[in-house]
């Protein structure tokens, strides 16, 4: 288990918003780094492409957290597989828990946590179908093997062995014609997208002594508003 970030007194502390990080970028993330439209987008992708460069492992990895009808929580980790100004996309089956969860409260949070460089950037807000065009264009990028896995799960749902599921998979390849090459594998019915559309986005930067740097971004209506958040 972690239990600091830095140690002892940063060597320049008093120096205010220059005070010396342990990511290694010198300056302090501030409310006016923030800007554009929308106001989020530009230092996310700055960000994500940093995870990328450092070799975080899956640094498009997010955790989702949802709520059921009864308002009970889960976490998972799920991948981002696309983001812009209109929302942070990614894709399950709709039959699946967090499916069950999000038809029954259609507001989500995630959260990409890129430890290695002391950063996390969280989004909430309501959560919507891709539609179909979307769907359907991300799906034929998969690898076959995936699309035909997740043609023959039924995702969430127990099952007797790995065995078991592992003859489905054949069943279903041997029906598309193989795991190599074959019949094109269609969209299963019930497996699609969801987009997460932002109200409300937190940067978090890691700072010595766990005097980290928030700043949290609230949309209302389509105005935004961004704010420094005490650790």
């Amino acid at each position: 288990m972690r239990v600091g970030y830095g140690g002892g007194i940063p060597p320049n502390v008093g120096e205010g918003d220059r005070a010396a990080g342990a990511d290694g970028v010198r300056e302090n993330l501030d409310p006016t780094w923030l800007r554009g439209d929308p106001p989020w987008l530009d230092l996310f992708t700055v960000w994500l492409r940093e995870a990328v460069e450092a070799r975080i492992a899956e640094p498009n990895a997010m955790v989702l957290g949802t709520t059921d009808a009864a308002g009970r929580p889960s976490t998972r980790a799920v991948l981002c597989k696309g983001v812009g100004a209109d929302g942070v996309v990614f894709y399950t089956g709709y039959d699946s828990d967090k499916g069950h969860d999000l038809a029954a409260n259609p507001y989500a949070a995630v959260t990409f946590p890129w430890i290695g460089l002391e950063r996390q950037v969280h989004f909430r807000g309501p959560v919507e179908h891709v539609t179909m065009e979307e769907t359907q264009e991300y799906w034929y990028m998969r690898p076959r093997g995936s699309q035909l896995s997740a043609y023959a799960s039924r995702q969430s749902e127990p099952i007797g062995s790995r065995t078991e599921l592992e003859e489905r998979a054949a069943a279903v390849a041997a029906e598309f014609g193989g795991f190599d090459d074959g019949a094109e594998v269609p969209v299963p019915p019930s497996w699609g997208g969801f987009r997460l559309v932002p109200e409300v986005v937190e940067f978090w930067q890691g700072r010595a002594n766990r005097l980290h740097n928030r700043v949290r971004l609230t949309r209302t209506d389509d105005l935004w508003e961004a704010v420094r958040l005490q650790p």
